[in-house]
């Protein structure tokens, strides 16, 4: 779930449409939707975990930047605990699709895998990015995934996350 820091930002949560509302950053900008004494983000962004130890994530790397019937993708990110403690950490997978004939939401939670790592540990972790990943209903009510560009958000949580672009025919 995601945590609001008031009741003013109810309802809150991470899979909004793309309209432009609220203000993406905490900076005050004319002519959008702003609070004046608190941030527009929320307290606890959907997926957030605490933990006793820090985790730092690499980039996120493709092993193609296509994808079609034949070729899928894979999407990969090194993940190391970097603090104290050994510690249990939910990788999550987030694709966004950039344009499609209806409004799609920013981010939609496709995969998670949990992994655990000793003080100083890295692991890859691997997600293979199908095209069941892209599909949506259409106004048709027709579960489609329609060609575009598409990004695949790999993090911790769904606003601390890396991305990467891919192309889908």
């Amino acid at each position: 779930m995601t945590f609001p820091r008031n009741v003013g930002q109810i309802p809150i949560y991470y899979a909004h449409r793309t309209t432009g509302r609220p203000n993406p950053g905490n900076e005050f900008q004319k002519f959008r939707s702003n609070y004046i004494d608190v941030p527009n983000s929320p307290l606890f962004p959907f997926g957030y975990d605490l933990s006793y130890t820090s985790f730092e994530y690499s980039e996120v790397t493709l092993s193609r930047e296509l994808l079609s019937e034949n070729e899928k993708p894979e999407a990969v990110v090194t993940v190391a605990n970097t603090g104290n403690y050994d510690g249990e950490e939910v990788v999550q997978l987030y694709i966004q699709d950039m344009v499609a004939s209806i409004i799609r939401p920013v981010k939609e939670l496709k995969g998670f895998q949990k992994i655990r790592l000793k003080p100083g540990e890295s692991q890859r972790v691997r997600f293979i990015i199908t095209e069941d990943h892209l599909k949506f209903y259409n106004y048709m009510l027709e579960h489609v995934a329609e060609p575009g560009t598409f990004k695949a958000y790999i993090g911790p949580n769904s606003r601390d996350t890396n991305a990467a672009l891919f192309t889908y025919k």
